[in-house]
């Protein structure tokens, strides 16, 4: 039996794949299982048909990973990494789209649903972890710590670190170190203080 490009084979309608093409592989492996079937080998058809079935689930895991919308795991690797590359400076969203080349709608509409926030939340969300290993890490003011995490001003910083952590910026600081960790704390430059 033969199938033209537009016929569903069964298997194809029997497993709900019809609105994917169907790959030719499988169709190699429906002729394997025939001809092991024909000629009376019961376990040359198994292992076909076995076989068959790993690529059956397999086309349907990816088509179901697809619909959901998200970016792909290179899309995401490569978003992520441009924002922490940039996170010092504005990010627009029209960069981070063509760098994927997708809409600016499509790409917001993925990037939620691949990081769970907008590209707006997740850029703050970043700035204001980074801001919080130079907390830890040096004895900077909080305003060089502000502007070297990318946030405009100080007041900024200490707005979104009170809305997203719960507590103001020294205030954290301050539960996170005790004094001898502040005596002992590198700072990038002695003036100012």
């Amino acid at each position: 039996m033969s199938y033209t490009q537009s016929d569903d084979p069964p298997i194809a309608a029997a497993t709900g794949l019809r609105s994917h093409p169907f790959p030719a592989e499988a169709t190699g492996l429906l002729d394997e299982v025939r001809h092991a079937i024909e000629r009376n080998q019961p376990d040359g058809a198994r292992a076909a048909a076995l076989r068959l079935v790993t690529l059956l689930t397999q086309t349907a895991e990816v088509g179901a990973v697809s619909a959901r919308g998200g970016l792909a795991p290179w899309q995401r690797r490569k978003i992520d990494r441009y924002v922490r590359e940039h996170l010092e400076r504005p990010v627009q969203i029209d960069e981070l789209a063509a760098q994927i080349p997708l809409s600016v709608s499509h790409f917001c509409h993925a990037f939620k649903e691949t990081f769970g926030d907008t590209p707006h939340a997740y850029l703050i969300r970043l700035r204001l972890e980074t801001a919080q290993e130079m907390m830890l890490a040096t004895a900077e003011p909080l305003s060089q710590i502000a502007l070297a995490s990318g946030f405009a001003d100080q007041a900024h910083f200490s707005k979104q670190f009170r809305r997203v952590v719960g507590e103001t910026p020294s205030a954290w600081r301050r539960r996170h170190l005790t004094e001898a960790q502040v005596e002992t704390l590198p700072r990038r430059s002695r003036g100012g203080r």
